[in-house]
């Protein structure tokens, strides 16, 4: 779809400026959208992974090298995890960052195969003739020096992993799984799992209006006692306390704020009252986190079991137009930038024509609705509390990267995404680029 050019003007009162965003190619032309699978590594590369909704082809993992302006594929995700030839449901994609530790970057896998029941995206139930059932979410790890996949551990139930964190120093992983919304945690070291249970009634795995409940995308680890900590469609917070093994609700402080909105938990649509990426300030020993629909960023300090609302960092034209983003979800392209302390967000802003801000579907029966809307990039200075929105992001040709969900600052101070484009007549996701301007 070829970008507007009136509605641009009308989407900031000065039509300038934007920044311009460079598209890469895989060579996978199958790629799905993706959510988080994008990460910088210490060497300085940009490592993803690209979605695939095949039955026959799994997710796509690659490494893109700034130095070189150049990508090599590194492997199937099925292929991987061993399951290649075994007709199982592949490993679809990942949904998660990469976490580095000793030369090695640990992630995990998730299905990228539905099955619609009750007019729903669920886990399959009933595989396609031939097939048998997703065999669970992998946790790998990848050598950065030798390019060795391990294969550490495979969840049971035959669930995906739908969010996932590790506390790097300790050696610990954790996560949810979905659809149920059981949390883990596995010690990489001891090669050890424990499952806690249910997080979250039934999880994705529920019914609407009964058991449903949107799971939670982020977790954080304190570092300094090694605990870990997510919330729910409620907007409780919960706590895992490493040294003790166990899980418990912490108490005196929650999500349910005016600013965040109104939500039926039970309900699909939206995240709720959950988080969408939170990460951890070691400067302020507390944690910075975005509430994705209304797009409120907040301090939670989890010694203290305060939470403050600090500003919203939606887009300038979000802000002004006083309404949410399109994107019920809320965005995962949120980041911290340690040199300069800030923290960067890649989230929507209205596109507008004839006058009329353009709007999505009002009820959603399943995953997050979205009308079209411009990719922004919003900045904001923790030191100075300094909020900027550097304004739409546009392809060379004016059309939109849509559909972003994930962000890595590169060290040669470029802002990396995946997003959807145009490519030989078809709509595809891969590697963006984009100018980091608060670098010149």
């Amino acid at each position: 779809m070829r970008r507007n050019k009136t509605s641009l003007a009308e989407d900031r009162p000065n039509p300038a400026p934007f920044l311009e965003a460079s598209r890469y190619y895989s060579g996978f032309k199958l790629a799905h959208d993706t959510y988080n699978a994008l990460s910088c590594a210490g060497d300085g590369n940009i490592y993803y992974i690209l979605s695939s909704e095949s039955l026959k082809t799994g997710g796509q993992f690659f490494v893109y090298k700034p130095g070189q302006d150049k990508i090599e594929w590194i492997g199937d995700l099925t292929e991987m995890c061993g399951e290649a030839g075994g007709n199982a449901i592949p490993q679809g994609k990942s949904h998660v960052a990469f976490y580095e530790r000793k030369g090695k970057l640990f992630f995990s896998t998730h299905v990228g195969f539905y099955e619609l029941i009750d007019g729903m995206d669920r886990l399959p139930e009933s595989p396609p003739e031939g097939y048998i059932k997703y065999p669970g979410g992998h946790i790998l790890s990848y050598d950065l020096s030798t390019g060795e996949v391990e294969d550490l551990f495979v969840v049971p139930g035959g669930e995906g992993i739908v969010s996932m964190t590790m506390d790097v120093e300790r050696g610990q992983i954790y996560g949810i799984t979905w659809p149920t919304g059981r949390f883990f945690h596995f010690d990489i070291e001891e090669q050890e799992f424990k499952d806690l249970g249910l997080v979250n009634a039934r999880g994705e795995a529920g019914i609407p209006g009964r058991d449903f409940r949107s799971l939670c995308r982020s977790l954080f680890v304190d570092p300094r006692d090694g605990s870990v900590f997510f919330s729910t469609a409620e907007g409780d917070i919960f706590r895992y306390e490493y040294r003790k093994k166990s899980l418990s609700l912490v108490k005196g402080v929650n999500l349910r704020l005016d600013y965040f909105g109104k939500y039926e938990p039970d309900r699909p649509g939206s995240m709720a009252f959950n988080w969408r990426k939170i990460i951890w300030h070691e400067g302020e020993q507390v944690a910075y986190g975005v509430h994705g629909n209304s797009g409120y960023l907040f301090r939670f300090d989890p010694e203290k079991k305060r939470l403050e609302i600090v500003e919203r960092i939606a887009s300038e034209p979000s802000r002004k137009s006083g309404m949410f983003d399109q994107f019920s979800y809320g965005y995962l392209g949120f980041d911290l930038c340690k040199e300069n302390d800030t923290l960067y967000y890649l989230t929507g802003g209205p596109v507008y024509k004839g006058g009329k801000r353009l709007s999505g579907v009002d009820n959603i029966a399943k995953g997050a609705a979205r009308g079209l809307e411009n990719l922004h990039l919003v900045t904001y200075a923790i030191g100075t509390g300094e909020y900027r929105d550097h304004g739409p992001i546009l392809y060379p040709d004016g059309t939109i990267p849509t559909y972003v969900n994930s962000i890595a600052l590169g060290q040669d101070r470029h802002i990396y995404t995946l997003a959807r484009m145009e490519h030989e007549g078809k709509i595809i996701q891969d590697l963006i680029k984009i100018r980091d301007p608060l670098w010149g």
